[in-house]
C-alpha cells in the first residue's frame, strides 16, 4: 500500500433511474386501486338505490292497507310523511323512519306512478345513473328483489 489513504464515496440518496422505478409502480398500484374502488361506489349507488326502492314499497302498500287509497299521484311520496287531509288513519309518523324522502344513488328524485304501463297497481321509478326517465337504466320497485 502506499501512503495514500482511499477516501470512501459515501452515496446519499437515490438514482434518477431508482425514483422513476418507484413513481412507475406507484402509478400502477394507484390505477388498480382506483379502479376498484369506482366499480365498488357504482355497485353501492344500484344496491342503495334497490333498498330504497322496496322501503318506498312497503312503505305505499301500508299507506294502503291503513288509509284504503293509494298516495295520489299528484302528491306522490310526500304522503309517505305528511298527512293528507282526506285521511284519518294515519301512521303516527309517517310512514318513513326520516322526515326527508329518500334520493336514489345518484341524487335524484324517485318518480311516483300510479298504475303505470306494466299493469301494476303502482310503481316507484329511479331515472339510475344517466338521470333520463324512460331509459334502459331506470330502476323500478316492482322489479326491486
Amino acid at each position: 500500500m502506499t501512503g495514500r489513504k482511499r477516501k470512501k464515496r459515501i452515496r446519499y440518496g437515490f438514482t434518477m433511474v431508482e425514483l422513476m422505478a418507484m413513481l412507475i409502480i406507484i402509478g400502477l398500484l394507484a390505477t388498480l386501486v382506483v379502479t376498484k374502488v369506482a366499480s365498488k361506489i357504482d355497485q353501492a349507488r344500484f344496491v342503495m338505490t334497490k333498498a330504497n326502492l322496496k322501503m318506498l314499497h312497503s312503505a305505499v302498500n301500508q299507506f294502503k292497507m291503513d288509509t284504503g287509497r293509494f298516495p295520489a299521484e299528484d302528491l306522490g311520496l310526500i304522503e309517505l310523511i305528511e298527512q293528507p287531509s282526506d285521511v284519518t288513519i294515519w301512521e303516527e309518523g309517517g310512514y318513513l323512519e326520516t322526515t326527508d324522502l329518500p334520493k336514489d344513488g345518484w341524487g335524484y328524485d324517485f318518480i311516483y306512478e300510479l298504475f303505470p304501463e306494466s299493469g301494476k297497481q303502482f310503481a316507484i321509478r329511479s331515472a339510475g345513473p344517466d338521470g333520463e326517465e324512460g331509459t334502459e337504466d331506470d330502476l323500478l320497485s316492482t322489479d326491486a328483489n
